[in-house]
């Protein structure tokens, strides 16, 4: 499991926030988004400013239950070219609800850590992860910090098992009659977790570094984070694996986030 220091991620959310703006000047927003199949790049921006408005909502309520509704006051642009600096404002709003929310008060979430930190971590993947499509979709090369790209792989192993209500193929996630285990190791970063499926479900375990796995994952930390996520094809030539292939197939096809 990850032991690194923890990062800063509301300074983080808004780097990438504005990374991802930067990209709009001039864009071309009905180009469809290879790693969103159906999306174009007007639908990719709207999904990530929405997500980060609605995230802004729950930290400012700091909601005690699921909310009922998703909606948000969008505020979208009239015209095209003014989705960077809507954008932008998001990440500014977002920006000052983290400064004016105690980020360890109980709130409620989807995932693992019941506090409202876990939103700011969750937005910044989302947005990581988003601007990585955009810069994919306009041809651009992308770069990942490894801290980053190492926390988000620990973000997403962690809150997988939660995710059945929007993900519902992680309930297929389960040891076949038995107990086992998938090990996920950066390359170039200290990151290393071990998942273990069970019959009744499956989860990150922690302190189990020496123990033996029935099937294995080995990248670097950015290819890790893109393959957890759907966007690099494990038989990619920067992925190694080894080991049980149905389990592997097992879970690449049913982890879909």
């Amino acid at each position: 499991m990850n032991t690194a220091e923890p990062l800063d991620h509301r300074t983080a959310v808004a780097a990438e926030s504005a990374r991802f703006a930067g990209l709009l000047e001039g864009a071309d927003l009905t180009l469809p988004v290879p790693t969103c199949p159906g999306w174009t790049l007007l639908d990719l921006v709207r999904h990530t400013g929405g997500a980060q408005r609605m995230f802004t909502a729950l930290l400012r309520g700091l909601v005690q239950e699921r909310p009922r509704s998703r909606d948000v006051e969008m505020r979208l642009p009239e015209r095209p070219e003014g989705y960077a600096d809507w954008l932008a404002a998001g990440a500014d709003e977002a920006a000052e609800a983290f400064a004016s929310t105690d980020l360890d008060a109980p709130m409620w979430v989807w995932g693992a850590d019941g506090h409202a930190r876990f939103w700011v971590r969750r937005m910044l993947f989302e947005t990581l992860v988003h601007r990585f499509d955009a810069e994919r979709t306009l041809g651009l090369p992308s770069e990942i910090d490894p801290a980053l790209a190492r926390d988000g792989v620990d973000e997403f192993l962690v809150n997988l098992p939660f995710a059945a209500f929007f993900a519902p193929g992680v309930t297929e996630l389960r040891g076949a009659g038995r107990v086992q285990h998938i090990r996920f190791t950066c390359a170039d970063a200290d990151g290393d977790w071990l998942v273990q499926l069970r019959p009744d479900g499956f989860g990150p375990v922690r302190g189990e570094d020496g123990r033996a796995a029935d099937a294995t994952v080995r990248a670097t930390a950015a290819d890790l984070l893109l393959l957890v996520y759907g966007r690099l094809d494990r038989s990619s030539e920067a992925v190694r694996t080894d080991g049980d292939a149905e389990l592997l197939e097992r879970w690449f096809t049913h982890s879909a986030f």
